[in-house]
């Protein structure tokens, strides 16, 4: 379980499309913003990309599913899960990322 938080635009979504690439995903991790959750597929472990943006309340996550994906032993990569309250699994890791003073650089936090 891994959370990633920042401004928008600071690159999460570059991250997980990095991450699922290294895990050996076979199609290319895009932006779940609207479908609020992505499936991929790599080798036997599913992959879950699940982006909590556009959530206006913490109650908004009880059907994203996230019990079903824990019992699967899925890896999820979680956008905004502050914004998931309770409903998000406990995270293994927690990133933040941000801007520096030179906007073509990017820092990672966690």
């Amino acid at each position: 379980m891994i959370g990633l938080s920042g401004e928008l635009g600071t690159g999460k979504t570059t991250l997980v499309q990095a991450i699922c690439r290294g895990l050996g995903a076979t199609a290319r991790a895009t932006s779940p913003t609207y479908a609020l959750v992505h499936h991929y597929h790599a080798g036997a472990t599913p992959v879950y990309h699940i982006d909590c943006y556009r959530l206006r309340h913490p109650d908004e996550a009880r059907d994203l599913g996230f019990d079903d994906m824990v019992r699967e032993g899925a890896i999820m990569l979680i956008e905004w899960p502050e914004r998931a309250g309770d409903w998000a699994p406990p995270l293994d890791r927690h990133f933040r990322l941000s801007y520096d003073s030179d906007p073509g650089n990017r820092v990672l936090e966690e």
